[in-house]
C-alpha cells in the first residue's frame, strides 16, 4: 500500500448530492477538501445523477412553486408515510429546507418555471433546469473554483479509525485497470456520503430472499454498501429497517442498473393493478401519486415472482407520462392476459368485478384526490375509479425499482456518526442515503431525497471543518 504524504482538513467519501454540498460547506469553512468519487468524471454523482426537484417548505407562493406549504404540512405528509425514528432530525430537514433555492442558486443551480398535470406537485417542489446532471455541473463547476480537489475511479475501500477517530482512507484507483494499487490517504475528518446498499443484491437478499434478484437498481451499481458496511464493523450503530427502502414501479424490461428516471411508470392511477395470478393487491388511488408511488416498488416486491402488471385503456393510454418501453396492446382482455402470461380466467373476472363497481362514474380529475370510487370491489379503488371497458387494452410489466435503502448510520444533530454506545465518533460525519432512516421509516416523499442529501451534506461538512 503506498502511503500519501498529503494530510487534508476534510475528506469527503462520495460524488452525489450530499458529498458535493459536504464538500463546498467545508470549504466555505476556510479548510483545504478533498473529494473520493468512485465513479470516473463523466459518471460522477451516483443516484443525483436521476433527480430532478425538491421538496422545500415555503410560506408564499413564489417564482417556482404556486402556493404555500408550511413546515407544518411537510412534516405531516412526511409522518404519514411513516414516523420517522428521529423526528427532532426531521424537523430540522424541513426547516433547512426553506434555505435551500437560495444556497443552490449561490452556487450555480438555474430553475424551471412552475410545472402543471398530474405530479401533483405545483405547490410543493421546485425543478432544477436540466436536472440533476445539470445540478450536479453546477455544482462542480462551483467547488473547483473555490479549490475543491477531486478523484475520480477513487474507490474507498476502508477508513482507519484510532481511539474513535478517522486517520486515513485506504483508496483504489480502478482507472485503466490499476484495480490492486491502494493508497493510504489522510485526513483530520471525514464525510462518508457514499449512498446506500441497494446495489448489492447479496446483502438485500439477506433480508428478501430469492425476491431480492428480480429487483431493478433505478441507480449506479456503485452503492453497494461498502462504506455503510465498514462503519458498522467499526462499532457504529445502525438505524432504520434493513427491509424498507424507496423503490417505485419501474418496467420490468428495464436494465438491471442505472435505467434512472427513464424507465419509471407512471400508469398505476389510471387504471388497475394485478399480479401473476391476474387479481388486484391493492388501492390504485389511494393517495396523490408524489406520496403513493413509492408504496408500489415494495407492494410489488411482495408479489409471487415480484412482477406486477399495469392496465389501461384506450381512455387513458395517452394520460401519463410516456414510459420508454412501449406497452402490450390487445383488443380484449383473454388476448391481454395470454400476451401478459398471467391467469386468464382470473383477469377477466378481475376486470368484470372492477368495471360493474366503477358502473357510472364520471368527472374523473387524476389532478387531485376526487373520491369517484369502486362500489363492492375489494381492494376497493377510492379515487379516480374509472372503468376500464375501452379497448384497445394496454398492459405495463413492472418490477419493484429501488432508488436507495433505508437502513444506515446513526447520526446527532451534528450529523456525527454515532457508536452502539449511543457516542459519537470524534471526526465521522456522515450524510445524505448513508443516513436517511434516521427521517425516513418507510413510503417517501417525492423531493426529500434530495433535501436531506444537500441538509446533512451543509452540516456535516461545516461540522467536519470545525471539528479540527
Amino acid at each position: 500500500m503506498a502511503h500519501s504524504s498529503e494530510q487534508h482538513d476534510v475528506i469527503v467519501v462520495g460524488g452525489g448530492n450530499a458529498a458535493i454540498n459536504a464538500a463546498l460547506a467545508a470549504r466555505h469553512a476556510g479548510k483545504s477538501v478533498l473529494l473520493l468519487e468512485r465513479g470516473s468524471e463523466n459518471m460522477r454523482g451516483g443516484n443525483t445523477r436521476h433527480t430532478r426537484n425538491l421538496r422545500y417548505a415555503h410560506d408564499a407562493a413564489d417564482d417556482c412553486c404556486d402556493g404555500p406549504y408550511t413546515e407544518e404540512n411537510y412534516l405531516n405528509d412526511l409522518v404519514r408515510q411513516g414516523v420517522p425514528a428521529n423526528m427532532d432530525l426531521a424537523r430540522y430537514t424541513i426547516r433547512e429546507s426553506k434555505k435551500l433555492p437560495r444556497w443552490m442558486s449561490e452556487h450555480g443551480v438555474n430553475w424551471q418555471s412552475q410545472l402543471s398535470g398530474t405530479l401533483h406537485q405545483g405547490h410543493t417542489n421546485r425543478w432544477f433546469l436540466g436536472g440533476g446532471k445539470a445540478m450536479l455541473n453546477c455544482y462542480y463547476r462551483t467547488a473547483e473554483r473555490m479549490g475543491i480537489e477531486f478523484r475520480y475511479d477513487a474507490c474507498v475501500e476502508d477508513l482507519i479509525i484510532e481511539n474513535d477517530r478517522f486517520v486515513a482512507a485506504v483508496v483504489r484507483n480502478t482507472r485503466n485497470g490499476n484495480g490492486n494499487a491502494t493508497e493510504l490517504v489522510r485526513g483530520r475528518a471525514v464525510v462518508v456520503a457514499a449512498g446506500g446498499f441497494e446495489a448489492n443484491l447479496e446483502w438485500l437478499g439477506e433480508y428478501w430472499g430469492k425476491a431480492a434478484e428480480n429487483f431493478i437498481v433505478r441507480g449506479t451499481p456503485y452503492n453497494d454498501g461498502v462504506m455503510l458496511k465498514t462503519l458498522l464493523q467499526k462499532g457504529a450503530k445502525s438505524i432504520g429497517d434493513p427491509k424498507q427502502f424507496h423503490a417505485i414501479t419501474v418496467d420490468a424490461r428495464a436494465p438491471k442498473y442505472d435505467g434512472g428516471i427513464a424507465i419509471r411508470l407512471d400508469a398505476v392511477p389510471f387504471g388497475v393493478v394485478v399480479n401473476e395470478e391476474g387479481r388486484r393487491f391493492e388501492d390504485e388511488g389511494l393517495n396523490v401519486w408524489p406520496i403513493a408511488y413509492a408504496r408500489w416498488g415494495a407492494l410489488i416486491a411482495q408479489q409471487t415472482n415480484q412482477i406486477a402488471y399495469a392496465i389501461v385503456d384506450s381512455q387513458t393510454i395517452n394520460k401519463f407520462l410516456p414510459p420508454m418501453y412501449p406497452a402490450y396492446r390487445a383488443n380484449s382482455f383473454e388476448e391481454l392476459a395470454g400476451i401478459l402470461k398471467i391467469d386468464a380466467k382470473n383477469f377477466v373476472e378481475t376486470m368484470a368485478v372492477y368495471n360493474r363497481g366503477t358502473a357510472g362514474n364520471t368527472g374523473v380529475r387524476i389532478q387531485y384526490l376526487d373520491g369517484v370510487c369502486t362500489r363492492g370491489v375489494t381492494p376497493p379503488k377510492t379515487n379516480w375509479a374509472q372503468s376500464v371497458n375501452i379497448p384497445p387494452f394496454y398492459g405495463f410489466p413492472m418490477r419493484p425499482g429501488i432508488t436507495f435503502t433505508y437502513m444506515g448510520l446513526c447520526v446527532d444533530d451534528r450529523a456525527r456518526v454515532v457508536d452502539q454506545r449511543d457516542r459519537p465518533f470524534k471526526n465521522v460525519y456522515a450524510a445524505g442515503e448513508i443516513m436517511s432512516g434516521n427521517i425516513l421509516s418507510k413510503g417517501y416523499l417525492g423531493g426529500i431525497g434530495l433535501v436531506i442529501g444537500a441538509v446533512f451534506g451543509q452540516l456535516a461538512g461545516t461540522e467536519a471543518a470545525h471539528s479540527m
